[in-house]
């Protein structure tokens, strides 16, 4: 790389140093250009995207059917606000719902949105349906959740880096480990009006739970008459090799919690999937967003739900994602000091490391003369993601490029 296109990468990254807040610690590459699973960088180098902007690139970037119905849609209305109704959210909601078979979408924006909404509905359900005390409900969560940002969210975080520095945290939460069947059974009390969750704990880095663990959630929950809500935002829409993470188990969450890809990479797009005997606590003023179910969000999401009846994802996912996971372990058998386990579902994919993820990310970064994009996560581990329509090749070459790094990196 010439010194001239150094300086053209640090131009960019002293930029957003200077002018944004640091609230993150990117992998220092600036990127111009994307299609696919592929980017290019401010320099012109290419890179394979094993990261899908946390799974909302599902469908590749600027996939050419998303991006027609955004062109299309921005050429005729955008924003209409939900004082008044537009011709585009109730269609996009009806596919949705019949795709994952719900009765209701309530749109919202961002994946955090979907989960403050989920809540309230939960709270307001429990005193109006169930009969709890008001101002009692109690929500019962997961150790290494992460289910957003927001002043509430982080509060029942038991991440120090979400928490530290945001008290004093919302009360009406338990915090139980991941997993564990009996800690729910014992967490449940009169109050209790719900059960957050993440089928995989992707931020956690690709955690799975015992086989059978959703199915178990779903018969503990109706045996108490509580809400049982799955976080699909980052397993949701063919990732682990499903439409949904929880149909591995034929299981029906009470709610459903979708972002990140039901955009298609093209435009933020949220929301909670239910059915009316819950949804219909919500009244004209409980809840509302200036931006939720907007005309371009939603002929974008329609679009995906057409893409999704159109092309069998989940099966791509499956059959990827077994031969990226072997091809992991095969790299891991070679390097048993460096890596102590592979684990994924579909194309969710993990490593963790016996030491510190960084200094890989970065030489996987650096690869030359094509740099393969993933990012660490709780410092000990690589989170691998994929476009869904990325191909065995492609998967065969990044296999090549990581074992390189492996080899290469101390």
């Amino acid at each position: 790389m010439s010194e001239e296109s150094k300086s053209l990468s640090q131009f960019y990254l002293e930029l957003d140093k200077k002018w944004t807040a640091h609230n993150y610690k990117p992998i220092p590459v600036v990127i111009k250009k994307a299609k696919g699973v592929w980017v290019w960088d401010v320099d012109g180098k290419k890179y394979m995207d094993c990261l899908s902007a946390y799974s909302s690139q599902n469908f590749g970037h600027r996939n050419p059917k998303l991006v027609n119905a955004l062109r299309k849609q921005a050429n005729k209305v955008i924003l209409t606000s939900r004082a008044f109704c537009n011709d585009s959210m109730g269609s996009a909601a009806q596919k949705l719902c019949e795709l994952t078979d719900y009765e209701v979408f309530l749109p919202m924006n961002t994946g955090a949105e979907a989960v403050e909404s989920a809540l309230k509905i939960a709270r307001k359900w429990g005193y109006e349906k169930k009969g709890v005390d008001n101002n009692k409900a109690e929500i019962i969560v997961c150790e290494n959740n992460f289910h957003g940002r927001t002043i509430t969210i982080v509060g029942f975080s038991t991440d120090p880096d979400a928490y530290d520095g945001f008290g004093p945290k919302t009360p009406g939460f338990k915090v139980i480990p991941y997993g564990d069947i009996d800690a729910l059974k014992k967490a449940i009390n009169k109050n209790t009006v719900a059960f957050l969750f993440e089928p995989i704990q992707g931020e956690a880095g690709v955690l799975l739970p015992p086989k059978g663990y959703l199915k178990e959630i779903q018969e503990v929950c109706k045996e108490n008459n509580v809400l049982m809500i799955a976080d699909e935002i980052q397993t949701g829409l063919c990732r682990t090799g499903a439409l949904l993470a929880c149909n591995h188990e034929n299981t029906k969450p009470d709610m459903t919690l979708v972002a990140k890809a039901v955009g298609g990479g093209v435009f933020p797009v949220s929301g909670v999937l239910a059915n009316w005997d819950v949804m219909n606590i919500l009244t004209p003023g409980s809840h509302g967003s200036t931006w939720g179910g907007n005309s371009l969000g939603m002929a974008v999401l329609e679009a995906v739900c057409d893409l999704l009846k159109e092309e069998d994802f989940s099966k791509k996912s499956n059959e990827l994602g077994r031969f990226f996971i072997d091809g992991l372990n095969r790299i891991k058998r070679k390097f048993p000091d460096k890596i102590k386990e592979v684990r994924g579902k579909g194309l969710l994919v993990a490593i963790e490391l016996q030491g510190k993820a960084r200094p890989y990310t970065e030489a996987m970064m650096k690869n030359k003369p094509i740099g393969l994009l993933a990012k660490e996560t709780h410092e000990f581990s690589i989170r691998f993601a994929p476009p869904l329509v990325v191909t065995k090749k492609e998967l065969e070459w990044a296999l090549e490029v990581i074992e390189k790094v492996f080899d290469e990196t101390s």
